[in-house]
């Protein structure tokens, strides 16, 4: 799982619900469905059932199940229903792999992925549906057309996304039931103990601020979350983490480091925007400076990626090369750590 599967997240948003009549005969619910919603084929319906995305009475049924009186239908699916007009925009995407059915593209920091209030254009979703403007899925209308899950603008790496409705439902299915797999490199202030370990805590909005999240360790709200990290590299101030996530809630892996406090490097919303380790020499007080302004994000990469393809069943793996900003801050701290005297280090 990824942090912020739509996902982030991977909660389903109804898009439609419907309590079946006390006088309705037993009928299929593909047709049932394609009765009711305009513009809408059998076809589409018995996708979305096979993929798990038609519930009866809160559980998922297959396109030949009959409906019975006083039944609750729904039709849940990973993006919230529309909300804002989408326009189709010529902008550069780094496509790492692409078929019929999917792709899978490396994001640059600093795109949104999708459309919402305050970043109408500019974002993944507007630049697919200008490259895609031929399929039905992205001239359809929807929010974010193929999403499955998403990762924070400052945020860089790999995502995947369905290029039509089959393969939309297929892989929703995999994020909803956890199935998917991918890693996630961290730049993050001073050295976790232990070296590997789990990040436990119920993730929710912010009490004070609903922009971002916080940790909720008695579960009183939020959502369970999971992260899994490992220390790849340490260089006594910072160090490099790889992050294995079991939940995908939004800000995960930033808000579980700021909670254990080792918030991420330059993460100006969780508090790794200052100097939080360290020594009082100039030198290094410039050399963090410097850094910061090399790496003006927060560090963090969405490096690996693997799926089973929604139509071929093979288990699909991706990696991806960290973006220069966040190797070149790497990079300085290896020489500074390498090059430190034995009085800075104490």
């Amino acid at each position: 799982m990824a942090e912020e599967d739509l996902n982030d997240q991977q909660e389903l948003f109804e898009h439609y619900r419907y309590v079946v009549d006390p006088g309705q005969s037993l009928l299929r619910i593909d047709k049932y469905l394609s009765a009711r919603i305009e513009n809408v084929s059998r076809t589409r319906i018995q996708d979305a059932a096979n993929a798990g995305n038609i519930l009866v009475n809160n559980s998922p049924v297959k396109p030949n199940y009959r409906v019975k009186p006083s039944d609750v239908v729904q039709i849940v699916l990973p993006n919230p229903p529309r909300e804002i007009e989408l326009i189709a925009e010529d902008i550069p995407v780094r496509i790492v792999y692409e078929d019929d059915d999917v792709i899978v593209v490396n994001k640059a920091p600093g795109m949104v992925v999708h459309p919402a209030y305050g970043n109408y254009s500019g974002t993944l979703v507007n630049a697919l549906m200008w490259h895609f403007r031929d399929l039905p899925l992205f001239s359809s209308g929807e929010l974010r057309p193929g999403l499955v899950h998403r990762i924070d603008k400052n945020t860089s790496g790999l995502l995947v996304i369905a290029k039509n409705e089959f393969a939309l439902n297929r892989l929703s299915k995999q994020f909803y039931d956890r199935t998917t797999g991918r890693r996630y490199l961290a730049l993050v202030w001073g050295v976790p103990d232990p070296a590997e370990g789990t990040i436990t805590g119920h993730v929710g909005r912010n009490l004070r601020d609903r922009k971002i999240m916080q940790v909720f360790p008695d579960g009183s709200q939020g959502k369970p979350a999971i992260t899994h990290y490992r220390v790849i590299e340490d260089f006594g101030y910072v160090s490099l983490v790889e992050c294995r996530l079991e939940t995908g809630r939004t800000h995960q892996i930033r808000v579980h480091f700021s909670h254990i406090r080792h918030p991420l490097f330059n993460d100006d919303e969780y508090g790794g925007d200052r100097i939080l380790k360290g020594t009082t020499y100039a030198k290094y007080q410039q050399f963090i400076r410097n850094c910061l302004a090399l790496l003006p994000r927060q560090a963090l990469h969405a490096k690996s990626l693997a799926f089973d393809h929604p139509v071929t069943g093979e288990r699909l793996s991706f990696d991806s090369e960290l973006p220069d900003d966040m190797e070149q801050v790497i990079q300085k701290w290896r020489i500074y750590t390498s090059g430190r005297s034995i009085t800075e280090q104490d």
